[in-house]
């Protein structure tokens, strides 16, 4: 990926860094990520109070078997609890036509992640290579996820997005650097104009995330989504970042994603 590419992903929200914010990355990090940190703004670290806003997602283990294209069926969906957000990044402006539900299924070889997403408009890129692959879709509608398998170092992550018409992107995020995975994703997007509703699923391999997967070991995660043709556009958490402006880049704010063991 051009160098052009990542600023433009790092710095797509404009948010802008103050003299506080940069003291509290001081003393939570490294003098060498303080070095860093003004020219990546889209990486800002909330406050410390706001941080604590832990939230817990659960992913299901899957028992049944895949249907036809090796996504779990609707019955196996029925089986994860839902996570709900309407909100902004900032908790506040709920916007129910705008609602998003995340479940989570998994298998010690996949994690499976499913979006559904109301929506008032779409707005899409009508190219992308020929896999689907899309950089720069961040600039149109997107359900998104951060997975953070190991929080041994806060800024590295994985970042996943899938928009209304099954285009995708992955990135290895690592101290405000990024590029392609690699990941192995697939992906099935179904939109449903009549209930202005779209649903994407996402298998994700394991090995793409992490490399040897624990189910007892708990990850950080967040759950996003963008809509909007302009600015400015809905910007969606599950769990908020509390940013002045929108930005999803706060691994901070992470809530944590744990695995259900069967029985």
């Amino acid at each position: 990926m051009e160098t052009s590419d990542v600023n433009l992903h790092l710095l797509r929200y404009d948010v802008r860094m103050n003299a506080k914010s940069l003291l509290l990355i001081a003393c939570l990090f490294t003098p060498a990520i303080l070095l860093l940190t003004p020219a990546r703004p889209d990486m800002k670290t909330p406050a410390t109070d706001q941080a604590k806003n832990n939230l817990v997602a659960v992913a299901v283990h899957l028992n049944d078997n895949p249907d036809a294209d090796g996504f779990p069926a609707s019955s196996a969906w029925q089986k994860a609890q839902p996570l709900h957000y309407e909100q902004d990044w900032k908790g506040e402006n709920p916007d129910p036509q705008r609602a998003t539900e995340v479940r989570l299924l998994w298998t010690p070889e996949t994690l499976f992640i499913q979006f559904h997403c109301n929506y008032r408009n779409i707005t899409v890129f009508p190219d992308a290579r020929d896999d689907g692959w899309r950089n720069g879709m961040w600039e149109r509608d997107v359900a998104e996820t951060f997975l953070q398998p190991d929080a041994t170092d806060p800024f590295v992550y994985k970042e996943f997005e899938v928009s209304p018409n099954n285009f995708w992107i992955d990135l290895a995020v690592s101290h405000f650097k990024i590029e392609e995975l690699h990941s192995g994703l697939r992906r099935r997007v179904v939109l449903d104009e009549k209930s202005k509703t779209w649903t994407a699923d996402l298998a994700i391999p394991m090995k793409g995330l992490t490399p040897q997967f624990d189910p007892k070991h708990s990850w950080r995660a967040n759950f996003y989504r963008i809509e909007g043709e302009k600015e400015p556009r809905f910007y969606s958490a599950w769990s908020p970042t509390f940013t002045p402006k929108p930005s999803f880049h706060v691994p901070a704010a992470f809530g944590t994603l744990v695995f259900h063991e069967p029985l």
